[in-house]
């Protein structure tokens, strides 16, 4: 049986990534503030109290404990299936991203009760909401499990 230590390796650098990341923009931008880098992308501190595109954002309070808990029990999940399914490269990649991208987010929730995001994207019209590395890497990993999920033959 392989072992998934490389793999929880991996996503220790993925939460370095996401943290020497924010830790730079925290420590260049002011929240609220946009720096606009090409007519298609700016960098601007925002936090967000909900989950991806700022759903349950406005909610009472709760949300911080309750995305707290899911990061928590993805992290719990992912851990275990690295650990089941280590020889699958694609698959344990992807939840490597899944795991290190929910863990710098979780982190946020821990110190701010939100999630900082910096990178904002625009073109033709379209408006993306702000995101940061771990999002990234967490869209990433999910596209990799997908695409093997397409490709296994079992």
């Amino acid at each position: 049986m392989r072992s998934a230590w490389p793999w929880f390796a991996a996503a220790g650098a993925v939460v370095a990534a996401d943290r020497l990341a924010k830790w730079l923009m925290l420590g260049w931008l002011r929240p609220g503030e946009s720096v606009e880098v090409t007519s298609f992308f700016n960098l601007v501190l925002v936090f967000n109290r909900g989950a991806a595109f700022s759903f349950l954002a406005g909610a009472p309070g709760w949300q911080t404990p309750f995305f707290v808990a899911v990061a928590l029990v993805a992290a719990g999940v992912v851990s275990w299936l690295l650990l089941r399914h280590a020889r699958q490269r694609l698959l344990c990649a992807g939840l490597a991203l899944i795991l290190g991208g929910a863990l710098g987010n979780l982190w946020d929730r821990l110190a701010w009760g939100a999630v900082a995001d910096f990178l904002d994207f625009h073109a033709f019209g379209w408006h993306w909401p702000a995101f940061n590395v771990a999002d990234s890497a967490i869209t990433v990993g999910a596209a990799l499990v997908i695409v093997e999920g397409f490709l296994r033959k079992d």
